[in-house]
């Protein structure tokens, strides 16, 4: 599925994000950039060692829940991983809403400002943090649509889903969107 959005595309795919070739992928990070199971561990073990040790070595205390920070890919051939941290779900009420937002957007004022012209997300917290992907899609495509109309340096996000069901969710989230835009 792909949507324009001022001369951009968004676009949905099923599939792994270690094989994507845009010039940066995002990882599904915990706070401490640590490595952990699921996207982040797929990453990290993509990566491979080098790529863990530029992380510890630039970002010694972490990074902190709805920040996003850059590191070079290790053994992956693309230019860069946007490690993004997004909130563990409680009930919604605790700013995970924002802090999801947040994660999503400061990764890609992070991609811009490395001149990224394309970048690659998962779905952030829907794993092991318990975000409901029901409720965390909207919000990651309306964030990543309201930045592609505020600032076109962008050409592409890709959303890489792992599964079918996340797929179908993100794509009800992004015809919604559409719809909403008059796309």
């Amino acid at each position: 599925m792909k949507i324009s959005i001022h001369g951009a595309e968004l676009e949905l795919v099923q599939g792994d994000i270690t094989h994507e070739r845009t010039d940066a992928i995002v990882n599904a990070a915990n706070s401490h950039l640590a490595g952990g199971g699921g996207v982040d561990g797929a990453i990290h073990r993509a990566g491979g060692p080098s790529f863990m040790e530029e992380t510890r070595t630039k970002y010694p205390r972490g990074c902190p829940t709805g920040g996003a920070v850059i590191t070079g890919a290790g053994k992956m051939s693309i230019k860069f991983v946007i490690h993004a941290v997004g909130p563990v779900y409680r009930d919604g009420k605790h700013g995970e809403p924002e802090l999801l937002a947040s994660a999503y957007r400061t990764s890609l004022e992070v991609a811009a400002a490395a001149g990224c012209r394309s970048i690659s997300f998962p779905s952030l917290s829907t794993g092991a943090y318990s975000y409901p992907i029901e409720l965390a899609a909207p919000i990651a495509i309306r964030t990543v649509v309201d930045f592609l109309e505020a600032k076109p340096a962008i050409e592409l996000v890709r959303f890489v889903l792992f599964d079918g069901r996340a797929y179908d969710v993100f794509a009800r989230a992004a015809e919604q969107v559409a719809q909403d835009e008059g796309k």
